[in-house]
């Protein structure tokens, strides 16, 4: 669109520019994915309870994947046994994956050709409540 040229005849004379209402910005309505973007959320005049604020800075800072990390752990211990427990460690659960890195190609092969299915049904039911819908295997040899 081409502004005419009489909006920019005051601008040469030293005056200000303004333009009609159809040139200003509108207002944008309110943008439901801001706080995924990492933008703070609106503020408001109420006050929040503790828990809310407390469970919000834990998220924050971290500490609650270091405590569900060793959660998972023992999870796996329990289900995996001592010694396929020994010789494996959880990596992360993302999306319903549970992955786990293992020392060597053969305790590799052997969990992931001969147990898998064992220990995926063991886990779904005794931990339901992390929502484990499969296991992967990858190989880490500098596990200890």
């Amino acid at each position: 669109m081409r502004l005419p040229p009489s909006l920019f005849a005051s601008t040469r004379l030293g005056g200000s520019l303004a333009l009609p209402n159809q040139f200003l910005f509108k207002k944008m309505p309110h943008d439901p994915y801001r706080d995924l973007r990492g933008f703070p959320a609106e503020k408001s005049a109420e006050p929040q309870h503790v828990g809310k604020v407390l469970s919000e800075l834990i998220a924050l800072k971290g500490l609650a994947r270091l405590h569900g990390s060793q959660q998972l752990q023992q999870a796996w211990q329990t289900v995996a046994g001592e010694e396929i427990g020994r010789r494996s460690r959880v990596l992360e659960l993302s999306r319903g994956v549970l992955q786990i890195s293992v020392g060597s190609s053969a305790v590799l092969n052997e969990l992931a050709g001969f147990h898998k299915q064992s220990l995926l049904e063991n886990l779904q039911q005794q931990f339901a409540h992390l929502k484990i819908r499969e296991i992967k295997f990858k190989l880490k040899t500098d596990l200890k």
